[in-house]
């Protein structure tokens, strides 16, 4: 009951805590990290999450080597995500009446795991946190402003509007890329060139956008795509000038298939490495932890003059605090490093710098962003120009008589029919393939927990109630999803029409010979 009383103000609840905590009785409120709606009473939020635990110590019986990440109940699902060992994010969604249709649990826990990656980006594992203050209060109040204002993108009102149907032909985790020439590739290697030079004998790394296209990128690709992530979000033209809480027009509703490294069973490893490295003393790396951090806040970023984002990121009791270059955590990387972001029309620059390298705090970072205005200022303007002529809009990646999702898991890249095509499909036949992609979702799970080391290869074609085929097709870890409206009446249609895509546009990929 305490459930539902819950579900009635918001319609869902998200809620992190941590099973190490509040064992003892009448310390169970010590578990909780963070609850949204955060006016949901106490005793409304120590019934869902002594739920949630029950759930997942009920489970472990059964299944001692993996998570519980659905349960369905007649009235709500419960989506779960253990972040890092003993820290669990559960998402609560109250059904409705097409809720069982129209929602995917796996595009529900995508957004558990993006928060949960975003938020180490900027602030280090949880249990590191935790280790260095045991009473969490820091750790409630970055989680409180953190995950509270990424979820401002999905609050429509007073509710959270998450992924439903609509948005079966995207993925969220995946990075979208630019295709370019060999002529603007060299001009595109020429400027990361100048970008890593920017602190003369220490190399910088650094991701260049161009719209929410990916162009090129020094990191590895779970870094990459955590800060790629963030920047769509928050920082490219489109998302740093709209004034609507939206996806951009590649991201909007699309859904994470996160690999092992953002699992728990690497979350005592990266909160060791960050416990270690986070000792350094370099300028703002300590100062930052005792800070209000708002990343996520569009009124904070704004571009300035020279081309820079200014990031008012930091706000203290203190009225004139200098507003703070951030520091960003890298996983994969295993280092900290300072984020500056430069804009050029539509071309992003995301140039990180070693915070262990920085002497001078926000000196030397002035020194590195004058030392890129004077070197790499041409370069910037050639790679824009010519990324601007070959650019072919929000149509280009369009397959006329075609709506698509191509996938490639292991590389985290996808790439799909704009929105707007995708808009033109029918009800029944997003539904359809919803319903589809669940049923996927389930059997790489099983074939997951059966045999992790090998990829099992899948091929779905149905018939939706329009008279619509949906595809699903796996082969070799690649997938591919797809509608196919006004098709025709016979099985060979789809079948041809998929081997036609596949040779023209994956390299025949997913070809039958």
């Amino acid at each position: 009951m305490g459930l539902s009383s819950a579900a009635a103000t918001d319609g869902a609840q998200l809620c992190v805590f941590d099973l190490r905590r509040g064992q003892q009785e009448g310390q169970e409120l010590d578990k909780i990290l963070f609850f949204h709606p955060a006016d949901c009473p106490i005793l409304l939020q120590l019934s869902v999450i002594g739920l949630c635990e029950g759930i997942i110590t009920f489970t472990r019986i059964f299944s001692p080597e993996d998570d519980c990440e659905v349960i369905e109940s007649d009235k709500h699902s419960h989506v779960f995500y253990q972040a890092e060992a003993d820290i669990w994010m559960v998402l609560v969604v109250e059904k409705t009446k097409d809720s069982e249709s129209t929602l995917r649990f796996g595009a529900l826990q995508g957004i558990l795991k993006e928060s949960h990656s975003l938020f180490t980006m900027f602030h280090g594992p949880i249990r590191a946190l935790l280790d260095r203050q045991p009473s969490a209060e820091i750790v409630r109040g970055h989680l409180h402003t953190f995950v509270t204002d990424y979820l401002s993108d999905f609050i429509v009102g007073k509710k959270l509007q998450l992924p439903t149907y609509r948005d079966s032909l995207t993925e969220r985790g995946t990075v979208q890329m630019l295709t370019v020439s060999r002529e603007v590739a060299l001009e595109v290697q020429s400027l990361t060139a100048v970008l890593g030079s920017c602190l003369g004998n220490v190399i910088c790394q650094s991701i260049v956008l161009f719209e929410d296209l990916l162009v090129s990128t020094t990191l590895p690709p779970d870094d990459t795509l955590n800060l790629y992530t963030y920047a769509i979000l928050r920082l490219t033209p489109r998302a740093l000038y709209s004034n609507a809480n939206s996806w951009s027009y590649l991201r909007k509703g699309a859904y994470i298939n996160a690999g092992p490294t953002s699992s728990s069973s690497n979350g005592a490893a990266a909160a060791e490495r960050y416990h270690s490295r986070s000792r350094d003393t370099s300028p703002g790396g300590q100062n930052q932890m005792h800070h209000n951090f708002r990343p996520f806040q569009r009124e904070k970023l704004s571009k300035g003059k020279d081309g820079f984002v200014a990031a008012d990121f930091a706000t203290t009791e203190v009225r004139a605090a200098v507003p703070l270059t951030p520091i960003l955590w890298f996983q994969q990387a295993e280092e900290r490093m300072y984020l500056c972001v430069y804009q050029h029309k539509n071309l992003t620059i995301l140039l990180l710098i070693p915070a262990s390298s920085v002497i001078n705090g926000e000196e030397g970072i002035a020194h590195v962003k004058k030392h890129l205005l004077e070197n790499a200022s041409q370069n910037i303007v050639t790679v824009e120009q010519k990324l601007t002529r070959g650019w072919g809009g929000e149509n280009a990646y369009h397959v006329a008589g075609y709506r698509y999702l191509l996938v490639d898991p292991d590389r985290k890249v996808s790439r799909a029919s704009p929105p707007g095509k995708v808009n033109t499909l029918s009800k029944d036949s997003l539904l359809a393939l919803n319903r589809l992609r669940e049923e996927i979702d389930l059997e790489k799970s099983r074939a997951k927990r059966s045999d992790p080391t090998h990829d099992k290869d899948y091929e779905v074609c149905m018939r939706a109630k329009n008279n619509a085929w949906v595809i699903a097709k796996i082969t070799r870890g690649r997938e591919l999803y797809m509608a196919l409206e006004k098709g025709g009446e016979t099985l060979l249609y789809a079948s041809t029409a998929v081997e036609k895509f596949s040779n023209r546009y994956c390299e025949g990929a997913f070809s039958t010979d």
